[in-house]
């Protein structure tokens, strides 16, 4: 038998904090009387928590109510956001992006640093993953708010089939100037100074938490890195560099599930408790949250369905390949092979941006073989999910699922109906191709909540 245990007034004033925290980040500045009609606390409880929250600094006066008269009871309170600041950073192959936000997550400032030019880091303004604050990681409710292009973070994320898809470096490792220092070396320094720059251009003397996306696996026990040869030796050498850093937390995640988090919060399966994130890009990946939840597995592998083998394919997929499995039937390549083969022609610029012109172009003319067949393939990965998971929402995300849009989330909705006797709604992803930047800022930000809030 369980006996209920009176919380004590400390506790209580805990709990009651967080609580009017909670709100000021989901709904913006409030008055005293806003909080007592959403909190149910009296009076002199919710005067002695805003004097209690105002003396930790945690909250200030944000101006007065437009709809009541001038006077103590129109005074709004606000959280002070530059109480502490985080980033999200998305590790790709082909570079970096970066976002620096307060302590609400609104972004503050965004940069770019390509892997392939060393002029290339960019330094952009406030914009970019907008509102993406939220309180509650666990069950995706939060601020709301979208993703509106991430300023310069470049559309599109490799997120892809960690372990054994994800792209090549596009940084010679082993090479570099006289001066006997390697370009991923160059990379990393680039991005460590791009990284403080933007946050001394936003008046950010110190970071509190950063939330780096990677394409490999993440030991959920210890946060490691499971590099499986594929990745580049740059990506081992920034996260390093990152955690030297004292007075940070970093926090390192599977981009395909911070993909996964931005869609479950700010995107197309916000207020669902369960649903799966297919990622459809260079790589291949799932993102898997139940129970409102976010399902990484004992090893951090849960979503690995490029490895999924698949009958009529080439082979098997391998422990450290999988062009044998399901991501040899809707990887970027195989998009753009399987377009070819319908006569249409990909434009140039790299294998994820040819494979999202050519399947946005397909929506764009009607072309029905192509797109068919195309919805055929993703449902045959989709169903695996569906039949063991029963998530009864699946998001079509990354480059190809993007492009694709409502119509080909239609299409492979269809096609699963035969596959799968679970009723399942496909939808298209709606956060965008700043998808892993959103989830990063996101995950920072709760985080970080965490330890300056306190009360949990």
């Amino acid at each position: 038998m369980t006996t209920a245990r009176t919380a004590t007034p400390s506790t209580a004033r805990a709990i009651n904090d967080r609580l009017a925290l909670d709100l000021l980040l989901e709904r913006g500045p409030l008055t005293a009387s806003d909080l007592r009609a959403l909190t149910g606390l009296s009076r002199p409880t919710v005067a002695d928590l805003l004097e209690r929250l105002q003396r930790g600094g945690l909250v200030a006066h944000a101006g007065e109510s437009a709809a009541l008269r001038r006077g103590p009871n129109a005074r709004l309170y606000g959280l002070v956001a530059d109480r502490a600041h985080l980033a999200g950073i998305d590790v790709r192959s082909t570079g970096v992006s970066l976002v620096v936000a307060d302590l609400t997550g609104r972004t503050l400032g965004t940069a770019t640093i390509a892997a392939t030019d060393p002029d290339a880091a960019g330094v952009g303004g406030v914009g970019g993953v907008g509102g993406v604050g939220g309180a509650d990681g666990s069950t995706g409710a939060g601020g709301a708010g979208g993703v509106d292009g991430a300023g310069g973070a470049g559309a599109g994320s490799s997120a892809g089939s960690s372990a054994g898809s994800s792209a090549g470096s596009g940084v010679a490792e082993g090479e570099g100037a006289a001066d006997g220092v390697s370009d991923g070396d160059r990379l990393v320094e680039r991005t460590v100074e791009a990284l403080l720059a933007t946050a001394a251009e936003v008046g950010a003397r110190e970071l509190h938490t950063v939330a780096v996306g990677v394409p490999g696996l993440v030991d959920p026990a210890t946060g490691a890195l499971n590099n499986s040869g594929k990745l580049p030796e740059w990506h081992s050498k920034l996260l390093a560099a990152l955690r030297s850093r004292p007075g940070t937390e970093v926090i390192l995640e599977n981009e395909v599930n911070l993909a996964g988090i931005a869609e479950h919060r700010i995107g197309a399966a916000r207020g669902r408790q369960d649903f799966a994130l297919i990622w459809l890009g260079h790589g291949t990946g799932a993102s898997v949250v139940l129970d409102g939840r976010l399902r990484r597995g004992a090893s951090g592998g849960t979503g690995e369905i490029g490895f999924l083998p698949v009958p009529g394919t080439v082979g098997l997929p391998g422990a450290t390949q999988c062009d044998g499995g399901f991501h040899s039937l809707v990887s970027s390549v195989a998009v753009c092979a399987l377009a070819a083969r319908h006569g249409l022609t990909a434009a140039p610029g790299g294998l994820a941006p040819a494979a999202a012109a050519v399947v946005r172009l397909a929506v764009e003319t009607g072309a029905e073989a192509f797109l068919e067949e195309l919805a055929a393939r993703i449902a045959v990965g989709v169903s695996a999910i569906c039949v063991v998971l029963d998530p009864g929402c699946v998001v079509l995300g990354g480059e190809t699922g993007q492009a694709g849009g409502p119509d080909l989330a239609a299409r492979v909705e269809r096609h699963l109906a035969g596959l799968s006797p679970l009723a399942t709604e496909v939808r298209a992803g709606t956060a965008g191709g700043s998808a892993v930047l959103a989830g990063a800022v996101l995950t920072a930000g709760d985080a970080a909540r965490r330890e300056v809030f306190g009360g949990e």
